[in-house]
């Protein structure tokens, strides 16, 4: 695993750099922490958790530090599931010992995300000690939090240190291990899209970092039996890949290598859920969901013809401050943010739309190859969630059809990023996906 912490020279003309330099996955692997703690010059840690992640390794990690009279001092969130926000940000601030020199995340996802923040704003070294493998932002220098009403990824600091022991991630519910996969699933769309966008904007492209995800999928999915039997193989697969999926969007400068429309869909899902109270999930569920949802709509697209009458005319037809409105109404507060962004990015430029259409028009048949070569089918992915219990229906989240139409419609202007909704609203066929929905 340490090949992937090199710094790379690539044929791409980048030398890729990760900024994770220590990273433990397997059985026992907790034992390296104080090791660890020491190699980092520190010596008072500042442990970070909440009630449900310290039950699940702060025992550990304190029985540990006390066996090798390593101080440390910590701050434990009252409640079970912290809420990734300014409020929880500035609890974790307020109770930092300043006499630490070091920040120890004990947990997952809202943990992680929280502590790369605080070691970022307390300019120390952070270590992560995974309680789950539930998401791909471990080894990630953003933070995935909800501010002002928007779901943003927030500069932090990459984790200095990954420790991923199977016997503290195995004590994870089912519910986490399946969202892992269903974070890692969302990969294949995500490398798919990313060669598409190279060809119609000329974005940056990596063949080497993309290869790194799809090795790591194919591990994921080639374990994804023994996951629910807690098998060290398949936890250590899910773990690893996740971990990859961050160290491969370090590599790129960008999200593209582990991130397309199908968390898109999660992120307009967790901006009604925060504006609304929408029912939410776990991230890597909805992103099953949303890959589901993706997979069928490319299935579909690979049966259409593009029509650069049509594509113009429902240009020049779009009304954006109609769907300006429609978001507000959809999103509330957080419309605020995407449509100030657009106004930025002018994606939806009627002047900017004839080369995007006639890069699309000209490349039409590699577009094609590229989603035959990177996407299962709609069957064997089916099968695949089948096979591990993740739930494929959006209902499942609450979502009705028409909420599902907007969804996806939304999805284009989370990120100034090509994706799905982005080739739909070129084409001029946003309406013909959203009928399939």
């Amino acid at each position: 695993m340490e090949h992937y912490l090199q710094n790379l020279p690539c044929p791409c003309g980048k030398e890729h750099q990760a900024a994770v330099e220590d990273l433990f996955i397997g059985k026992g692997v907790v034992a390296q922490l104080p090791g660890l703690i020491q190699k980092y010059g520190a010596a008072r840690p500042f442990l970070l958790a909440d009630t449900n992640t310290f039950a699940a390794g702060g025992n550990v990690v304190c029985d540990l530090l006390e066996k090798t009279g390593i101080p440390w001092s910590s701050y434990v969130f009252p409640q079970s599931t912290p809420e990734p926000d300014e409020r929880s940000v500035g609890a974790a601030v307020m109770h930092f010992d300043p006499q630490c020199d070091l920040v120890i995340g004990i947990g997952s996802g809202v943990i992680n995300d929280i502590g790369k923040i605080l070691s970022n704003i307390r300019g120390c070294r952070y270590i992560i000690v995974a309680t789950a493998p539930s998401m791909d932002g471990y080894a990630s220098a953003t933070s995935s939090m909800s501010m002002d009403g928007l779901k943003v990824s927030l500069p932090s600091r990459c984790a200095d240190g990954i420790i991923g022991d199977t016997d503290i991630l195995k004590t994870a519910p089912d519910h986490m291990l399946r969202s892992g996969l269903g974070d890692m699933l969302a990969k294949y769309v995500s490398i798919a899209e990313w060669r598409i966008a190279h060809i119609i904007t000329g974005e940056y492209y990596c063949q080497q970092v993309a290869g790194l995800i799809r090795t790591a999928v194919k591990k994921c999915v080639d374990n994804a039996a023994g996951l629910l039997r807690r098998e060290d193989a398949a936890l250590s697969a899910v773990f690893e890949g996740l971990v990859i999926g961050g160290i491969a969007m370090a590599y790129a400068g960008v999200s593209r290598p582990a991130s397309g429309v199908e968390h898109y869909f999660s992120h307009v899902w967790d901006m009604r859920g925060l504006e609304f109270g929408a029912p939410v999930d776990l991230h890597g569920i909805q992103c099953a969901i949303g890959t589901r949802l993706a997979v069928r709509l490319y299935e579909a697209v690979k049966k259409l013809e593009p029509n650069p009458e049509t594509a113009t005319a429902a240009v020049k037809a779009f009304d954006r401050e109609g769907w300006n409105e429609t978001l507000r109404a959809f999103l509330g507060t957080g419309a605020e943010a995407m449509i100030a962004q657009e106004k930025k990015d002018g994606k939806y430029d009627p002047k900017k739309h004839p080369a995007r259409l006639n890069r699309i028009l000209e490349n039409w048949p590699q577009i094609l190859k590229i989603l035959e070569e990177e996407l299962p089918s709609a069957k064997t992915f089916d099968s695949l969630l089948e096979s591990v219990g993740l739930p494929k229906d959006p209902g499942y989240l609450g979502i009705d059809r028409d909420m599902l139409r907007l969804t996806f419609a939304a999805t284009r202007d989370i990120r100034d990023k090509y994706v799905l909704s982005r080739l739909a609203w070129d084409l001029g066929l946003t309406e013909d996906l959203c009928r399939l929905l």
